[in-house]
C-alpha cells in the first residue's frame, strides 16, 4: 500500500497527491454524479434505493468536511474518512452492486490518505470485506454468488496492493531524488561561497605583496635618502654655508621624511589587513612571543609574555581566530608604540574551558573613557565581532590601558598550515614590513 507522504517542511512541493488534488476531485465528483446516475437508472425502488442515494450522500458528505485540502495533514481526519469510505461503499453495493464503480475512487484514497503502509492494507481488506458482506447481501447470501464475488474481489484487493506498492515505490525514488538535487544545489552553493572567498584573499595577498614590494620599498627609500642628504647638508654646511642658510632644506629633507614615515605606516597597515601573518613553522605563541621582542627592541619598553594554557600554548584555535588574536595583539602594541608613553606592558594568552583570551596592559599615560575611538580601535572590534568574540579597553588618564579580547575556541583540530608558495611569500612580506626598521 501507498502511505501518504507527510514532508517535513513544504507539503504543496512534495506531496504527490496535492501536486494532482484537482485532477482527484474532478475524478472523486465525476464518479459520484456517475454514482447517482447509474442509481437514479436501476430497477432498484423502495429502501434499498434510498439506502443507495443515503451512502453516496455521506460519502460526498464525508470528503467535503473531512478532505476539503489534500495538503492538510490529520492522521484522526484521515481515518475517520476513510472509515466512513468503507462503511458507505459496503453499504452502497448492498443497495445496488452497479455502484461498485465506487471502488474505483475508494481504493485509490485508501492508498492515498493511509498513515502506512501496514494502515493501508488494513484499510484495503476492510474495504474489501465490506463490499464482499455488500454483494452477498444484494444477492441474499447465496453460495454461488459467494465463489464468484470472493475471488473477484481477492483479485481487486491483490491488485491494490501491488498497484500502491508500484506507486510507492515510485513516490519513494522522487523523494530520494528531490533530497539529492537538494543536496547537490546546498553543495554548489557552498562551493561557489568557498571559491569567492578563496578569490577573495588571493586578491588580497597579491595586493599585499605590491603595497610591500612597491609602496614600502619605495617609502623606506624616500626615508634613507631624505637622511642621507640631511647628513650630507649638514657635514658640509660648516665648511661652504653658514648654518641658517642650510636650514630651509633641511627642514624640508625633515618634512619629506615625517611624510614618508607616515605614508609607509600606512603601507604597513594595509599589508597588515590584508595579507595574515606568516604562522607556518610555529605556534601562535611562538609568533606573539616575536612579536613582543622585536616590539621592545624597537620601543626600549620592557615587555612580557605570560601564557596560561594546560599545553603552553593555545590549542584548538582555527586558523581565523589565531590571527584575530595575532592582530589584536599588534594593533594594540601598536597604540602603546604610539601613544601610551609606557615604561612596561604584559601580553597575556590563556584559555579556560572553551574560550581563549589575550590580554594587553600597559602602565602608560592612559585616555578618557569618552575619547573617540580610533580607527585601529575599530578595527580591533569589528575583528572581534566578525570571529564570534569580545573586545574589551579600559583605561583612564594616568592609569594605563588594558585591551582585552575573548574568542570561543573552534570546534575540531586547529586549522591546516598554510600552503608554501605565494601565501607564504606575502606572510613573510608583511613579518619583514612589520618588523624591519627603518633607520632613524
Amino acid at each position: 500500500m501507498t502511505p501518504k507522504p507527510v514532508p517535513a517542511e513544504n507539503p504543496d512541493r512534495d506531496h504527490v497527491w496535492v501536486r494532482a488534488e484537482i485532477g482527484w476531485q474532478i475524478a472523486f465528483w465525476s464518479i459520484l454524479v456517475g454514482a447517482v446516475i447509474v442509481l437514479a437508472g436501476s430497477d432498484v425502488t423502495g429502501p434499498r434505493r434510498w439506502l443507495g442515494f443515503a451512502a453516496i450522500a455521506a460519502l460526498g458528505l464525508g470528503y467535503a468536511v473531512l478532505r476539503p485540502d489534500a495538503s492538510a495533514n490529520s492522521a484522526r481526519r484521515d481515518h475517520s474518512y476513510l472509515a466512513i469510505v468503507i462503511v458507505c461503499c459496503g453499504l452502497a453495493v448492498a443497495a445496488e452492486p452497479n455502484l461498485s464503480l465506487l471502488l474505483f475512487i475508494a481504493y485509490s484514497h485508501v492508498n492515498m490518505f493511509a498513515s502506512s503502509r501496514q494502515q493501508a492494507l488494513t484499510f484495503a481488506v476492510a474495504l474489501t470485506v465490506s463490499c464482499v458482506i455488500g454483494f452477498l447481501s444484494a444477492s441474499g447470501w447465496s453460495t454461488d454468488e459467494f465463489w464468484v464475488i470472493v475471488p473477484t474481489m481477492g483479485a481487486s484487493l491483490i491488485f491494490t496492493v501491488l498497484l500502491g506498492a508500484w506507486t510507492s515505490r515510485i513516490i519513494d525514488q522522487s523523494r530520494e531524488r528531490a533530497e539529492l538535487i537538494e543536496q547537490l544545489e546546498t553543495t554548489r552553493s557552498e562551493l561557489g561561497e568557498a571559491h569567492h572567498a578563496q578569490g577573495v584573499m588571493a586578491e588580497r595577498e597579491r595586493m599585499a605583496r605590491e603595497i610591500h614590494d612597491t609602496l614600502a620599498q619605495g617609502f623606506t627609500s624616500i626615508i634613507m635618502l631624505a637622511q642621507a642628504a640631511r647628513a650630507e647638508i649638514e657635514a658640509q654646511s660648516a665648511d661652504v654655508l653658514p648654518a641658517s642658510d642650510c636650514r630651509p632644506a633641511i627642514d624640508r629633507l625633515d618634512s619629506i621624511e615625517v611624510v614618508a614615515r607616515e605614508n609607509l605606516g600606512e603601507a604597513r597597515a594595509l599589508v597588515t589587513a590584508f595579507s595574515p601573518f606568516a604562522l607556518e613553522g610555529a605556534t601562535l605563541t611562538d609568533a606573539i612571543r616575536r612579536l613582543a621582542q622585536r616590539f621592545g627592541v624597537e620601543t626600549g619598553v620592557a615587555i612580557d609574555v605570560e601564557v596560561s594554557a594546560p599545553s603552553g600554548d593555545l590549542v584548538g584555535l582555527s586558523r581565523d581566530r589565531e590571527v584575530v588574536i595575532l592582530r589584536t595583539a599588534q594593533e594594540a602594541l601598536n597604540n602603546v608604540r604610539r601613544h601610551a608613553r609606557a615604561r612596561l606592558v604584559t601580553v597575556r594568552l590563556a584559555t579556560q574551558g572553551t574560550q581563549a583570551s589575550v590580554e594587553i596592559e600597559d602602565d602608560g599615560i592612559g585616555f578618557a573613557p569618552q575619547t573617540p575611538a580610533g580607527f585601529g580601535l575599530t578595527g580591533m572590534r569589528d575583528r572581534a565581532r566578525d570571529a564570534g568574540g569580545e573586545l574589551d579597553v579600559t583605561s583612564t588618564p594616568g592609569t594605563g590601558t588594558r585591551v582585552s579580547l575573548r574568542l570561543p575556541i573552534s570546534e575540531g583540530h586547529p586549522g591546516p598550515a598554510a600552503d608554501s608558495g605565494p601565501a607564504a611569500d606575502s606572510g613573510a612580506a608583511v613579518d619583514s614590513v612589520l618588523v624591519d626598521q627603518v633607520p632613524s
